[in-house]
């Protein structure tokens, strides 16, 4: 009974501490990584004392903490959660294996949706090798890392990222646990995630978010007031209207596929120059596309940046893959749902050279957009 009344009072200190950090994110910004420090050593503290020490008195049973053992398990899971710093753990292939509610809010990206993919596919494609490299010699043991890098979402703004070396009790593996703060002390709303460094609960204006949002309003009011304006029965004018409304403005490619039962390609809008190129999409048949079957079968929206597969919208007459020959950097795959049955059209957006990547944001706007073009062509009533 001392060892868990031991264990309680070394609890209710960190308890005390973590309240002590929270606290001491409204110092100074150039104070702000000798609090990141602090929060690091507390994370440390947890997983190598703390943790193993829980562990040892809930394999004593009744003579340890005994019923006690899942509330103190829930009670650590938590502290994982509040501590005031973006905190990331991934395994040694940079997997996201639990993110805390100030990283989800500072990289904007919820923590259910990250978990089980590559933290690398949230950051900028140049940073995701040297990410990779740096996070595999952490877990092999060779010291603690740190590098700046650049989210997707925010590629302009450089975080710094700190990995250190964690070995969970009862796991074989050591995992990396990654500390993220942005570079540029002097603007803290340069956080990507909106609130101020990282902090939830404490939201800060972010000027180029507030932008994009405006525009993607702007993007839907104009869709709106396209589909409003097609004569009645002109279901051939409702595609061509869409895809010009998103064409230069959203996506350097539109292309559109319906019909009944079959689809087949409707439109095809490139970049000026592209005429071959949009020549070539244009005889494809969208069956054999990848992507836009896995539209119609799935009838979800897909996302993709710097696709791997370069197979993924099929081949063009000369056997050439079309997201190479076009260039593309991102795309959207959107379905036009019907109201029943399967889907009954695809839209899909290309991203070409140096622009910036499609966001979760984009996806949810368009699918939003998408609902409205079957609506409008009848297919949702």
């Amino acid at each position: 009974m001392a060892q868990t009344d031991e264990f309680g009072e070394e609890l209710a200190d960190f308890v005390r501490r973590v309240s002590e950090l929270k606290a001491a994110r409204s110092v100074p910004a150039q104070e702000l990584p000798t609090v990141l420090d602090a929060a690091i050593f507390e994370l440390d503290h947890v997983a190598e004392q703390l943790w193993p020490e829980f562990q040892r008195l809930s394999a004593a049973g009744p003579s340890g903490i005994g019923s006690v053992d899942r509330q103190e398990q829930q009670l650590l899971k938590a502290l994982f959660q509040r501590v005031p710093v973006p905190v990331v753990l991934v395994d040694r292939e940079s997997v996201v294996r639990r993110m805390n509610f100030a990283a989800s809010s500072f990289t904007g990206v919820r923590a259910g949706y990250a978990t089980g993919r590559p933290l690398t596919g949230f950051l900028a494609h140049a940073d995701r090798a040297a990410f990779r490299s740096q996070a595999a010699a952490v877990a092999r043991g060779e010291g603690d890392r740190g590098l700046t890098v650049h989210l997707q979402q925010e590629p302009s703004v450089p975080v710094r990222a700190t990995l250190a070396a964690l070995r969970p009790s009862g796991e074989p593996r050591t995992a990396v646990l990654v500390a993220l703060q942005p570079v540029d002390e002097g603007n803290p709303s340069a956080s990507p995630g909106a609130p101020g460094r990282g902090a939830p609960g404490r939201t800060v204006p972010n000027l180029s978010a507030t932008t994009r949002h405006a525009a993607l309003m702007d993007l839907v009011d104009a869709m709106s007031t396209a589909l409003l304006g097609r004569p009645d029965g002109d279901r051939s004018a409702v595609l061509d209207r869409a895809a010009g409304v998103l064409h230069g403005r959203f996506a350097d490619w539109v292309v559109a596929d319906a019909g009944d039962g079959r689809l087949s390609r409707t439109t095809v809008l490139g970049p000026s120059g592209y005429d071959e190129e949009a020549a070539a999409v244009a005889a494809q048949d969208p069956a054999a596309c990848p992507l836009v079957a896995e539209a119609v079968r799935g009838g979800s929206t897909a996302l993709q940046v710097r696709p791997e597969d370069p197979d993924a919208f099929g081949l063009d007459a000369s056997g050439a893959p079309v997201l190479v020959r076009a260039d593309v950097t991102s795309l959207l795959c959107v379905p036009l749902p019907g109201a029943s049955g399967p889907v009954r059209g695809v839209l899909t957006l290309f991203r070409t050279g140096g622009r910036v990547p499609f966001s979760m944001a984009e996806a949810q706007a368009m699918d939003l957009m998408s609902r409205h073009i079957a609506l409008r062509l009848g297919w949702s009533d």
